[in-house]
């Protein structure tokens, strides 16, 4: 796991995604670059803090949600934890290398898709990187 201290993670963020990424933020929806899903299905989203693959594109679905949705990561690439924030319970997920804030899992929302499941992604987050 990364060990990069606050001043090192500004110097490569963006004030953004230093407050998504690093303090666990969320952008507006609709706001995002990967809001959509890409026709080339070769393509990795990866971990804009360090850079570790973590979404094929190929398990991106339109979800209508506001933010990039995907029914699977990468194995091994992010972490899970209960976030109870906002008087909600959710299935917070982080980078796995970085332990940079992703987004959440919502699961059984009944999406026509392998796992049933939507890993609803900051688009801030990610860079997209061919396969």
């Amino acid at each position: 796991m990364s060990s990069k201290s606050e001043e090192e993670w500004r110097a490569i963020l963006s004030p953004q995604q230093f407050k998504v990424l690093r303090q666990n933020g969320t952008e507006a929806p609709h706001s995002g670059e990967f809001v959509k899903t890409p026709n080339d299905k070769s393509l990795v989203y990866k971990c804009v803090g360090c850079d570790s693959p973590l979404y094929e594109s190929s398990t991106q679905f339109d979800a209508h949600c506001g933010w990039p949705a995907f029914y699977q990561a990468i194995p091994g690439s992010i972490t899970t934890k209960t976030d109870s924030s906002f008087g909600m319970v959710r299935e917070e997920m982080r980078c796995a290398n970085c332990d940079g804030h992703l987004g959440h899992i919502f699961r059984g929302e009944g999406y026509k898709t392998p796992t049933d499941a939507r890993h609803c992604v900051n688009s801030i987050c990610l860079k997209l990187d061919k396969n």
